[in-house]
């Protein structure tokens, strides 16, 4: 049995890998009792015996990462790199969770651990930076990189997932619009969070790419939804990124693959579909 302490453990990834790691002694303090930016790591370290530290905390609103860089930084990457080090002070694996969109875009196949990283935005910046300094404060740490996590619970700052959303829509008979020219790995919730549990069983340190198998548009990804939940006939209109006027340039094409897992025996993620499938029965569970 681990003991492991979890920051950022209301939120999608945090919650299933709450689950996923229930057999162990998990400690996941709510935002009110820790603040990842503004309170010391050391108060929850010492004293302590913990095996690893799993931060899942981000500020993750990519357009207001734009508007607060302030905000984003603080969170992302100073916040990271203090709780890395008291991490690596104490020999406590330290595990951080990151993104694709350390990445910019402009690749023609997915994007493995050894592609050298390009953020085009300032979450990107800072979410390539808090990766940066954890291995720069050394010690025992994992980097996990992930895309487009789904769940059946709502994001901190949305309150809903994306999924329940555009279903909600269809069943009301509402049209939807979707992105059709960016592109990602939908990355379930609960199998990224088996994947980190092998990780970390395997003390597999460094840096992996934890998604499902393969990629889609997300126009792709809510038409599969749709018709896996009977609403194949729901209006659904594919749109480009560039009709929103949205000024945040955001990577195009960012699914990432995996050249990992296979060296430390751990089983590579099922294809989104079959992720999709399990989500859409979980929901009506």
């Amino acid at each position: 049995m681990k003991r492991i302490l979890l920051i950022g453990g209301s939120g999608q990834l945090g919650t299933a890998l709450r689950a996923e790691l229930a057999d162990d002694e998990i400690a996941a303090p709510p935002h009110v009792a820790f603040d990842l930016v503004s309170d010391d790591p050391a108060a929850l370290l010492d004293g302590t015996h913990y095996d690893v530290a799993i931060n899942c905390a981000a500020f993750h609103n990519v357009d207001t990462c734009e508007r607060e860089p302030d905000k984003a930084f603080a969170a992302n990457t100073l916040a990271v790199d203090g709780f890395a080090r008291a991490c690596a002070e104490r020999d406590i694996a330290f595990m951080t969770i990151s993104t694709d969109y350390v990445f910019d875009g402009t690749a023609s196949r997915p994007y493995t651990e050894a592609d050298a990283p390009g953020p085009r935005t300032t979450y990107g910046v800072s979410k390539l930076g808090g990766e940066l300094l954890t291995r720069r404060a050394g010690g025992k740490h994992f980097v996990v990189r992930t895309s487009g996590v789904f769940g059946t619970i709502g994001t901190s700052s949305k309150g809903y997932t994306l999924i329940d959303k555009v279903l909600a829509q269809a069943q009301r008979g509402e049209p939807t619009r979707m992105v059709a020219d960016m592109t990602f790995s939908p990355s379930y919730a609960p199998h990224v969070a088996r994947a980190i549990h092998a990780l970390i069983d395997a003390q597999a340190y460094g840096l992996h790419h934890v998604t499902n198998a393969g990629a889609c548009t997300w126009f792709e990804f809510v038409q599969a939804a749709f018709a896996k939940a009977g609403f194949a006939a729901a209006e659904l209109k594919p749109v480009a990124y560039a009709s929103f006027n949205n000024p945040v340039q955001r990577p195009m094409y960012s699914p990432l693959a995996n050249t990992t897992f296979a060296a430390h025996g751990i089983t590579a993620l099922p294809a989104w579909e079959a992720a999709l499938d399990e989500f859409l029965e979980a929901r009506c569970s």
